[in-house]
């Protein structure tokens, strides 16, 4: 018996947020609204959203023994997250720096903090929270080699889910372990190397990246929805849900968390990816981004609202016996 649906190992940071009519060209300067403090960092904000979901869920992060991480640590408690693995002190609170234009998009600068001094003997220090956790999801707002170090202190059954963001190149080691690494166009990109051929279409992307060792890829598309795709070849397209962005901060992070929750629920990763875009989207129709994560209730009512966006499969057209949106066979390696 599994005591936490999901452990979150990663970064927890206050986020800085200002509007915007336009982001400044290099050397220029633009005034923005009033500068609104939200808790934050992708961790963080994994942990808040699955939690917000009924996910039972413990966040493994640092923060600083000052008023960022207090914020952080009352936010995380009031959404039900579990704070026992949040270290307290050894430098300040990570800060993002975020500015949002009028369509919702924005642009983001971090200040590690105390997320840098998250160590792999943190890591190893909380074996017990690993034994415990039904799936494990990190990110790359920590040392990489604390995320190495996640990695090695899975539990035998325990199913790893990684958005490597900022993106960096990743150890093999890592690669390995990803069911499923989670990326958009640009991820994938530094993901593969410079010198990879990564092809036109995100079929090819997930080809590519399935190539270096993941048991599956999840590629994100915004307005296209999102590509799964596994070893063994199953290819799946699930569609995004049509909402008007107000601000898109934490959007990633709340379909990484909806994902890697209903991952540990039994779901397959084409339905659990197309419950986690409706939690984006969701997500993206509120300003901020701990505050915009949406219950679980909120969710259905979304779905309830665009019934048709379910996965569909690419490759070939389903065989007698299979059910609507259900993963067949594809494209082969």
């Amino acid at each position: 018996m599994y005591d936490y649906d999901l452990l979150v190992v990663g970064s927890a940071n206050a986020d800085l947020v200002t509007v915007v009519e336009r982001r400044p060209a290099a050397g220029e300067t633009v005034l923005g609204s009033d500068l609104v403090v939200h808790p934050g960092g992708k961790g963080a904000n994994q942990a808040v959203a699955a939690a917000r979901l009924g996910a039972r869920t413990a966040l493994l992060a640092r923060v600083g023994n000052d008023g960022h991480g207090r914020l952080l640590l009352d936010s995380m408690r009031a959404a039900g997250v579990d704070t026992v693995g949040v270290l307290v002190g050894g430098a300040p609170t990570g800060v993002a720096l975020i500015t949002v234009d009028p369509s919702g998009d924005n642009s983001i600068v971090v200040s590690p903090g105390a997320n840098g001094r998250l160590l792999p003997e943190d890591i190893r220090a909380a074996g017990s929270l690993f034994q415990d956790a039904r799936v494990v999801s990190a990110q790359l707002e920590i040392p990489l080699e604390s995320v190495v170090e996640v990695v090695r202190n899975l539990a035998p059954a325990g199913r790893f889910v990684l958005n490597p963001s900022p993106p960096r190149p990743l150890p093999r080691e890592v690669l390995a372990a990803c069911d499923p690494l989670i990326v958009n166009e640009h991820e994938a990109r530094v993901i593969a190397g410079a010198d990879a051929e990564l092809g036109d279409s995100p079929e090819d992307w997930a080809r590519t990246l399935l190539a270096l060792g993941p048991r599956s890829v999840v590629i994100t598309l915004g307005a296209e929805g999102a590509l799964v795709a596994v070893r063994a070849g199953e290819r799946v397209r699930v569609p995004s849900v049509p909402v008007e962005a107000v601000d898109t901060t934490g959007a990633g992070d709340a379909f990484t968390a909806a994902l890697a929750w209903r991952l540990g629920a039994g779901e397959s990763l084409a339905e659990a990816a197309a419950y986690a875009a409706r939690v984006g989207a969701a997500a993206v129709t509120r300003a901020g981004a701990q505050e915009s994560f949406p219950t679980a209730e909120e969710v259905e009512a979304l779905c309830s609202a665009f019934p048709g966006a379910a996965p569909r499969t690419t490759g070939r057209k389903d065989s007698p016996g299979e059910s609507a949106g259900e993963t067949v066979r594809g494209e082969s390696q």
